[in-house]
């Protein structure tokens, strides 16, 4: 994957690889979303355009697994725009499971009419095109959307992104009563989107919706950000 630092063999860094792919793709659309960029690695995470982005899916495996909805939220530091978001429920090639079902509330119904994956990939990135993207845990959206592109284009759709989780348990690493914690048996702190919400007074909304989640996400970087960084922050230094 890229992102390696500049040494001989290393792999190329985030910006090298878009320049790379923005000529290299085939497909128009993935070369426009590549051609649009990203910020230079020492940008403060102020001065950067910023999307949260959410998938439910059918199970946690992309190989075997596919996207029933997304949901994105354009915004920055300063402001969260939800009313220029998107949300799509996307009709998978693979039957709806019913514990999924009973997770994110999308019906067989709901799927029966709605488009493939295919039909909504060019508007998908031209949304994402430009910003740079924040999920609660990477290894949903990142790697489901790189195969679902492949299944539909055959090229990939790699990008860095800001993880609040792993920001979130960088913070736990690193607190100091850690280990004391764990030598008195209590239990370390939860991660999960709406417990780590909560440690910063924002309100609880309901879950598994690709819109809400990604409405929730936009709110928590920020106030990351505040409590343990500062908008002077490069982007090298969340940036996964």
């Amino acid at each position: 994957m890229p992102g390696g630092s500049q040494h001989q063999g290393a792999s190329p860094s985030w910006g090298e690889y878009f320049a790379l792919q923005a000529q290299a793709c085939r497909a128009p659309a993935l070369r426009r979303f590549y051609a649009a960029g990203l910020p230079a690695e020492d940008t403060p995470v102020a001065d950067v355009s910023l999307l949260a982005l959410d998938f439910e899916t059918t199970g946690l495996d992309p190989a075997r697994h596919g996207i029933v909805s997304i949901g994105m939220v354009p915004f920055d530091l300063r402001r969260i725009r939800p009313a220029a978001g998107r949300y799509w429920v996307i009709r998978p090639q693979q039957p709806l499971r019913e514990e999924s079902i009973a997770f994110h509330r999308i019906t067989h119904s709901e799927v029966e009419h709605a488009p493939p994956f295919d039909a909504v990939l060019d508007d998908v990135l031209a949304g994402l095109a430009g910003h740079l993207v924040v999920v609660h845990y990477r290894n949903i959206e990142r790697p489901f959307l790189d195969a679902a592109v492949m299944a539909a284009r055959s090229e990939h759709c790699l990008f860095p992104v800001i993880d609040t989780m792993a920001l979130e348990a960088r913070q736990e690493r690193l607190d100091h009563w850690r280990r004391l914690k764990r030598f008195l048996g209590i239990r370390p702190a939860s991660i999960r989107l709406a417990d780590s919400r909560a440690r910063y007074g924002l309100p609880a909304y309901s879950s598994h919706h690709a819109k809400v989640d990604a409405m929730a996400t936009a709110e928590l970087f920020p106030a990351q950000i505040a409590r343990h960084y500062s908008p002077d922050t490069p982007v090298r230094e969340l940036w996964v």
